[in-house]
């Protein structure tokens, strides 16, 4: 429980004038600590699995089918699935997008979908396991570092119908008419998060509040043209703030052909409904769900026009030389191999277009799955493959760790095993508890650790 905390009195007015609005329970909420929330990656374990790592009977969060409240928050760090991919920490409100994917019926096979503000990836992870796995789904944050965030969620995440960007949202609104949805979890002035981060207190200002609202208009100009006619934008922020919410779609719809969609939400969940003219939009409050503040409305665009046919200049990826394609025995999936430089790349066939274009318009960070980089023509497994959904069991001679042993080995600290000892030499797929961790180069007495050296664990280990 916080104690002593004031909040910006123009903040705490505006909720206290809201009609029909419980404020003193509101405010006492925001007392208390907020809960921890985890999503299971469902290709890499099951909520079984999940129970028995972290050892309670978990409660589940009622909007979706992989989301657990944990009843205190562990060192995530030291618990080597996490590294592995097989769960995300993710703040249990914006799992709502789940009933907004489900509901329009976003899972449906072969679309192309954007989410355009992705960092540092709850989303985008939660996307993937949702949409169906021929679907190319564009993964973009604007902000370098953070990009860099992205991505590393993203590659333990293990999907490879992935592009990962980095680039303004404006570059895919150049080009009319080619996207099936996009997703806009908004810049904002964060107000939702003022129970988990006193520095998002310290920060909101009234006029921060204003500037927020005027960007995240901007990125719906921006992103608009792109949407096919009937085409979805599921909008959200973490904000309760209504000129950054309705207020702010309700402005846009006026002056862009769409409409509003309606989601079946139930009741016992506890989520508000807001209406105004035009726009349905939905808000968590955390006296009345076990989240924090969260804001979410779904628009359809109604504008006709024709789908657009992506133009682009020559491939940038070159068919695989023969000597090479041995490595398609690595995965199991339907990807069609390419060369890019000295990587090998995995790619779907049927949105290579798409790709081309991507690659010539955006700041492309990644495609498709990386299987592996040319050395001395030899190719080096990528640890982007150690933890793909797409490996093969048993493609590669695996090494089984115990724990202490794996977290050593996420250090890139050395140590000595038997098992690895006795290996035979060349890459070994290095596990913990079925959860793939990474591979080592084994080479004659010694082995070489190919975690990669910017992920790995810094903290001293306990």
């Amino acid at each position: 429980m916080k104690e002593n905390f004031s909040w910006p009195p123009h903040f705490v007015s505006r909720i206290q004038a809201r009609k029909g609005f419980d404020a003193q329970a509101f405010f006492k909420a925001l007392q208390e600590d907020a809960p921890i929330s985890i999503r299971f990656n469902p290709l890499k374990t099951n909520a079984e699995e999940i129970q028995t790592l972290f050892e309670n009977n978990l409660e589940n969060v009622p909007w979706t089918e992989t989301g657990f409240y944990l009843p205190n928050r562990p060192n995530f760090t030291l618990l080597p699935a996490l590294h592995g991919g097989h769960f995300y920490v993710q703040e249990a409100s914006s799992m709502l997008l789940e009933q907004a994917i489900i509901q329009t019926k976003l899972n449906q096979p072969k679309l192309t979908i954007l989410d355009a503000c992705a960092a540092p990836g709850g989303k985008s992870t939660h996307l993937l396991s949702l949409l169906s796995r021929d679907t190319l789904f564009v993964s973009n944050e604007v902000i370098k570092s953070r990009a860099s965030v992205l991505h590393e969620n993203l590659t333990k995440w293990g999907h490879s119908n992935v592009v990962i960007t980095n680039s303004d949202p404006s570059i895919f609104g150049k080009t009319e008419g080619w996207l099936d949805a996009i997703i806009v979890d908004a810049p904002c002035s964060g107000e939702g998060l003022f129970r988990k981060d006193a520095h998002a207190s310290e920060e909101w200002s009234v006029n921060n509040a204003q500037l927020c609202a005027q960007r995240q208009t901007r990125i719906l100009e921006d992103l608009w043209p792109a949407l096919k006619e009937n085409g979805l934008l599921i909008y959200s922020t973490c904000t309760y703030n209504p000129d950054e919410n309705e207020n702010n779609l309700t402005r846009f719809i006026k002056n862009n052909n769409a409409e509003s969609i309606e989601l079946n939400l139930q009741n016992v969940w506890g989520i508000e409904i807001v209406k105004t003219e035009s726009i349905i939009g939905y808000y968590c409050f955390p006296h009345l769900v076990k989240g924090e503040g969260f804001f979410l409305s779904v628009l359809r665009k109604k504008s006709a026009m024709s789908h657009a046919k992506l133009k682009s200049k020559k491939s940038v990826f070159t068919s695989l030389e023969k000597k090479h394609t041995y490595v398609k025995e690595w995965i199991n999936d339907s990807s069609t191999l390419f060369q890019y430089k000295d990587q090998i790349l995995a790619l779907p066939i049927e949105h290579i277009p798409t790709i081309d274009f991507l690659t010539q318009h955006a700041y492309l960070i990644s495609c498709g799955l990386m299987m592996g980089e040319i050395k001395q023509n030899k190719v080096i497994p990528s640890h982007a493959l150690a933890l793909s959904i797409a490996l093969k069991e048993n493609e590669f001679p695996f090494i089984d760790l115990e724990k202490e042993e794996a977290l050593l080995f996420l250090r890139k600290d050395q140590f000595n095993h038997d098992a690895i000892n006795q290996a035979e030499n060349g890459f070994n797929l290095m596990r913990y508890h079925n959860v793939h961790l990474g591979f080592i180069n084994k080479i004659s007495n010694r082995y070489n650790n190919l975690y990669p050296p910017e992920w790995r664990i810094r903290m001293e280990l306990k």
